[in-house]
């Protein structure tokens, strides 16, 4: 599972309607996308130097450019140049490609924009139209990570799992395919990859009892041409090859019967020095492996790099991070190959830092161990990675199902670092990760999976209960992380206010680290010791990673904005992409005051046992979207402030009768009686109500002490 797993599989009261049908517009004002392997190979050449023509930039994906013009000597001149807005409020997480003057990014809904890449004149724009009732098959937004693209086409995967190829210069669809089974609770947030002409992509879904799969698509007809399973099926219905025969005796019970897990949500990697496909598996499901393979077993291929050969899918090798994972430790997040100077020689690695806070270097051949080691303080799932065997050695009180406790494990269900792209620069020999120091209370129940699809099999009102016992409290904070991959240790970090989350990375051969943050800013840091040279305001959150390019002589520097943190949805999220150049002088328009609607609960209602049934409702369905107590979750609304608790009819409608179903907030009719909601609307208002009297009573006291003849200045 991905990000900070908020399932959307909640009472989402959104506030807007789904963003508008984008307009196709006029030609693009340059060749577009004419990207092939020769040119791939040859990025760093002077034709190519300052394109982006991939996800990571090149083949190695290290999101290091070679571009020099904006330097520590100068990254402070760095203004806007253009910047365009877009016509949704969800959260962003596109990479942009730039390819022969032409930017393509995405936005949430899946959509995709191309812009002349120097003036920011938009050239065309596709809507995918997916359906928002598809909302509730994604666990943690509707989000996009970008594009590829490949002989005059770009490929776009959508939310409900459809891959697309479009004509790059009109934006025109070529082909659109579906990647699942009919009704199948699949979504797909991630960037395809093109390999010699074939398209990779993989698919979100392991929470929703499904098999994880990645998929080979010919890049001109767009028909399947291989599948590789992460997971084994039911073995009464046979094998598709000897790895998942294999597999299969490394899980015990009926796992099939949940679908196991492992979906490759993101990270797809081709190396051309081994003809080798690398890609980072996902998660088990039901989360707890007690549950999901009782008596043992390590439960592959989930958590695990593994590497295919491109041509065909067949399997090569794998190194499972993770064994009998069950912390939600996806192995998802970005790989990179590089050749580091380890042991007095040369070698060619594979790198990686999941979720689990280990730093992976591998043998990108053969998968072999190099060394492993914590990027992030407090680990306690594992108290180190055995170097014979590479396997972890786990802590046995992490393993909650087991001991039937909940207990703190570290790193959280976020993981030390997620999807958010690392870099790494040959210059400074170090890898540039966004961080995260955090534990998370692991309680399991098997009565907490989701009847809407979701099969986490652990407790949210566990985990609050420890939690809220623990004094002080666990930390839970976000940094730029500096890491040496030969050494294995930290070089520097940069710490977010608020403890907020840092953004994906860019590497520069100009010396610098760019990444953004959820604290609303954007900032050049010296990749050597952390200095920070540069920042700006973008008024919202940059989770996304950043590019950078060249036209004319001139070095621009782009990002996609557009993440709230926790309790901040009534202020405007402003999903934009941002591109700076030296000097630009372009202004955002001023940001609006953030203020949030008053609490205005109707009398309270309900005797004790409605508002506590109310509450456990609340807890296992709504709460990991929209908070404890009604707070909001950033992209998702304080239900305390919600209208519809006006109404029992008003909030009916759109919990039961599923009015706001085509905004992403489905009926929860499957899993819940109009009772249920009823006293979940009775807990919200009694939480609304004791918000507002302690609001009233600060007020008070605020205006007691305010000096004689003082005016009241609102809110």
């Amino acid at each position: 599972m991905r990000k900070l797993s908020v399932p959307l599989a909640c009472v989402v009261l959104l506030l807007t309607a789904c963003s508008p049908s984008a307009d196709k517009a006029a030609k693009p004002a340059a060749p577009a996308a004419q990207v092939d392997a020769a040119r791939l190979l040859a990025a760093d050449d002077a034709a190519n130097i300052g394109q982006w023509m991939s996800h990571g930039r090149d083949y190695s994906e290290q999101r290091f450019s070679p571009l020099t013009k904006v330097n520590t000597d100068n990254a402070s001149q760095l203004g806007l140049a253009w910047f365009a807005d877009f016509d949704t409020r969800r959260g962003q997480e596109s990479t942009p490609l730039v390819i022969d003057g032409v930017l393509y990014v995405t936005t949430a809904w899946s959509k995709l924009f191309a812009f002349d890449a120097k003036s920011g004149k938009a050239l065309w724009a596709y809507d995918p139209k997916v359906p928002g009732e598809w909302a509730v098959n994604a666990c943690c937004d509707v989000v996009n990570r970008g594009v590829a693209a490949w002989k005059g086409k770009v490929y776009l995967a959508t939310i409900d799992a459809r891959l697309i190829a479009l004509d790059a210069a009109t934006g025109n669809v070529v082909w659109d395919i579906s990647t699942i089974d009919p009704g199948q609770p699949y979504a797909i947030t991630g960037a395809p990859r093109v390999v010699k002409g074939k398209v990779l992509i993989g698919q979100g879904g392991s929470e929703f009892a499904q098999r994880g799969y990645l998929s080979s698509y010919d890049a001109e007809t767009g028909k399947l041409d291989w599948r590789w399973f992460v997971v084994p099926g039911n073995p009464a219905d046979g094998f598709e090859n000897k790895q998942m025969e294999l597999a299969a005796k490394t899980w015990k019970g009926e796992w099939w019967k949940t679908g196991g897990g492992g979906a490759p949500w993101d990270s797809i990697v081709y190396d051309p020095k081994t003809d080798l496909i690398y890609i980072g598996t996902g998660n088990g499901a039901p989360w707890p492996a007690e549950y999901r393979s009782p008596g043992g077993g390590d439960n592959l291929y989930l958590s695990s790099i593994v590497a295919l050969k491109p041509d065909t899918g067949e399997y090569v090798w794998h190194y499972q991070t993770t064994p009998r994972e069950s912390w939600d430790y996806d192995n998802t997040n970005q790989i990179m190959t590089a050749d580091l100077p380890i042991g007095g020689q040369t070698r060619h690695v594979v790198m990686q830092a999941p979720k689990n806070g280990f730093f992976y270097v591998l043998d990108a051949a053969n998968g072999q161990l190099i060394s492993a080691e914590p990027y992030v303080p407090g680990v306690n799932w594992a108290s180190g990675v055995d170097k014979k065997t590479g396997r972890p050695i786990v802590n046995p009180a992490a393993d909650y199902a087991k001991t039937g406790k909940t207990t703190f494990v570290s790193p959280f269900y976020g993981g030390a670092h997620t999807w958010q792209p690392i870099s790494f620069s040959p210059k400074t020999g170090l890898v540039y990760i966004p961080a995260i120091q955090s534990s998370y209370a692991f309680g399991a129940s098997r009565e907490d999976d989701n009847p809407m699809g979701q099969k986490l099999s652990i407790s949210f009102a566990k985990s609050a209960e420890l939690t809220a016992k623990t004094n002080p409290k666990p930390v839970s904070k976000g940094y730029l992380l500096a890491w040496d991959p030969v050494n294995q240790k930290e070089v520097w970090r940069s710490e977010v206010a608020n403890s907020g989350r840092s953004g994906g990375t860019l590497a520069t051969a100009g010396g610098l680290v760019f990444a953004g943050n959820s604290e609303n800013g954007f900032a050049a840091y010296r990749a050597d010791n952390g200095e920070k040279l540069w920042s700006t305001d973008v008024q919202t959150g940059t989770m996304a990673g950043p590019v950078t390019y060249e036209l004319d002589g001139e070095q621009y520097v782009a990002v996609q904005s557009g993440f709230r943190q926790t309790g901040n949805y009534y202020a405007p999220n402003y999903s934009r992409i941002l591109v700076y150049k030296l000097g630009g002088t372009a202004k955002l328009p001023e940001a609006v005051p953030f203020v949030a609607p008053e609490i205005n609960p109707p009398a309270a209602f309900g005797t004790p046992e409605v508002i506590a049934h109310g509450e456990e409702v609340y807890g296992r369905f709504c709460s990991t979207c929209h908070g404890s107590d009604g707070l909001s979750r950033g992209m998702f609304p304080d239900l305390r402030m919600s209208g519809s608790l006006q109404a029992a009819e008003a909030f009916k409608a759109i919990v039961i009768d599923g009015a706001l179903a085509k905004n992403g907030m489905v009926s929860f009719a499957k899993a819940i009686k109009p009772e249920d909601a009823e006293a979940v609307r009775a807990y919200l208002v009694n939480r609304a109500t004791i918000a507002k009297q302690a609001a009233d009573a600060r007020a008070t006291a605020k205006a007691a002490a305010a000096p004689a003849g003082a005016q009241p200045h609102g809110n």
